[in-house]
């Protein structure tokens, strides 16, 4: 445990960071399963929609610092590239 005031305020700050990212990343997941399922459907308007989202997600994620810029056009990428094989 921490002995510093300073690493106390350290340890209640990553605590609520911690927090904040796993709603991100927990978002992003259910995204990118909805994405996944409507790709393994062939349903091209559904997986549009859902291409949509999850880039929003990303984007957002990315702009508040829970993933790097480049994951986040990494896994942007990839998503779009599965949606063009679709169409």
């Amino acid at each position: 445990m921490p002995n510093k005031a300073a690493a106390w305020k350290h340890l209640r700050q990553t605590k609520r960071r911690t927090v904040h990212n796993q709603r991100y990343h927990a978002g992003i997941t259910y995204l990118r399963r909805q994405y996944a399922k409507a790709l393994a459907a062939k349903d091209a308007a559904k997986a549009s929609t859902s291409f949509r989202a999850l880039q929003k997600a990303l984007d957002r994620a990315a702009g508040k610092g829970v993933l790097k810029r480049n994951t986040a056009s990494r896994l942007t990428a990839r998503a779009s590239a599965k949606l063009k094989t679709l169409a």
